[in-house]
């Protein structure tokens, strides 16, 4: 029988009762030891980095999984706005029948709009310039049914689109070209009129009468969307369509509806999706968004071994008080679920101080983004690099309960060892040389 157990039968032969489990004065006595003396100074400080750290990891992680997932949802609705969930196209013979097949398209279940369009690379140039674009022919009917690009008009209208040779572009664009509403636009083809000494390019200037900002700055400063029939007449593609874009209900739900848009074509076609055309950039994000998770987890588990470290100095520091309490009837549980309320406090203030903290950084993103880009007088996330004209963040409920569940676990499995510890230790041999 060794010291500790006699000291704990004495207790019982002199009748005091074990404290019940998480008892106030378990509590009282965790509280002590977190608050800072003089002389256990560099322990409160570990505690205090310790804290800091669970914090800033727990924050971190949810700041900058937020921002990936808004990056994801963004860049997705952006392209996908454009360029539609599915792509059909012609195979062996040209779509010259793609009214009939838009309207097949469209009367499959969760089959939102079906676009037809001519679509042809071209130089545009203007006052300031000029560069490559992406001259991309619908109806007025089809361009009002993209609302990323209606609901974004800028400047000028989409009124009597089909009618008139007015062309709309995006605002980076007319930026870019230096031209405002109403000024022309010249585009240059290389697919133009075949003569006898070949093929000569094709010019032709068009009045601008809409501008558009879809928010996307790849997008904005490259799109160019003509009337449907001059698109066919500027490109020599009279009668036909370079495919059919197709919008659905639920852009993941592609891959199940490839064979329901094949059999509605009722023609020979080729069926893509989103998750195809964009395989590799899409690919990148998720490799990156797994990388940072791995990388800000390690902070949040050297938080959790500063708890360790700090809470196993303060056992050391302890040894007396805990004798001291041993031999007045404190049970090695109520012994080891003190340091764990020790432990586990720092761990789950700090997790919840850290959850507050990114989220009001979440919400706040872009003007805290804006700010920084003033106080430091340089333009942070450009729209060049980024493509996107601001800073997003979605916080995603699943990602977050995730991460709070992971620091709340590894804090309380960093004060496992240092409590079993201190409720191992001998009251005879801490008070030896007392």
């Amino acid at each position: 029988m060794t010291a500790a157990d006699r000291a704990e039968g004495e207790a019982e032969q002199t009748g005091a009762a074990p404290t019940r489990p998480f008892s106030a004065f378990e509590w009282m006595i965790a509280g002590r030891y977190l608050r800072s003396r003089r002389r256990e100074a560099f322990i409160s400080v570990i505690a205090g980095f310790s804290f800091v750290g669970i914090m800033l990891g727990v924050a971190t992680l949810i700041i900058v999984m937020s921002v990936m997932n808004g990056f994801r949802t963004e860049l997705l609705g952006k392209i996908l706005g454009i360029n539609g969930h599915m792509l059909v196209q012609p195979i062996d013979m040209p779509l010259t029948d793609y009214d009939p097949v838009s309207k097949r398209i469209e009367g499959v279940p969760e089959v939102v709009a079906a676009i037809p369009f001519i679509e042809g690379q071209a130089f545009v140039s203007g006052p300031a310039g000029g560069f490559g674009g992406l001259v991309r022919g619908v109806y007025e009917s089809d361009l009002r049914r993209m609302p990323l690009v209606a609901n974004n008009i800028r400047a000028g209208t989409l009124d009597d689109f089909d009618s008139g040779q007015g062309i709309a572009i995006g605002s980076r664009m007319a930026e870019q070209l230096g031209i405002t509403l109403g000024d022309s636009i010249t585009v240059l083809s290389p697919r133009g009129s075949v003569t006898p000494m070949g093929i000569t390019p094709r010019r032709k200037a068009y009045p601008v009468t809409a501008i558009f900002e879809i928010g996307m700055s790849e997008y904005d400063a490259t799109f160019l969307f003509l009337p449907l029939p001059e698109a066919q007449a500027y490109f020599n593609m009279d009668n036909r369509a370079t495919g059919i874009e197709v919008y659905v209900t639920d852009p993941d739900r592609v891959g199940v509806m490839t064979q329901a848009i094949e059999d509605a074509a009722d023609r020979p076609a080729f069926v893509t999706d989103w998750r195809q055309r964009n395989v590799t950039f899409f690919s990148a994000l998720e490799v990156e968004r797994n990388v940072m998770f791995i990388i800000l987890f390690l902070i949040v588990l050297v938080a959790a071994l500063n708890i360790i470290s700090g809470l196993i100095m303060l056992v050391k520091d302890k040894g007396r008080d805990i004798a001291i309490l041993r031999t007045m009837g404190a049970t090695r549980g109520a012994v080891m679920r003190i340091f764990l309320i020790t432990g586990a406090s720092i761990g789950c203030v700090g997790t919840l101080a850290g959850f507050i903290l990114g989220l009001i950084v979440c919400l706040n993103i872009e003007s805290i983004r804006q700010f920084v880009s003033w106080l430091t007088r340089t333009e942070l996330f450009s729209p060049e690099l980024y493509f996107l004209s601001r800073l997003p963040a979605e916080i995603d409920s699943g990602e977050t309960i995730t991460v709070l569940v992971m620091a709340l676990v590894l804090s309380l499995l960093a004060t496992l060892y240092p409590a079993w510890r201190a409720a191992r230790l001998d009251p005879v041999e801490a008070l030896r040389y007392e």
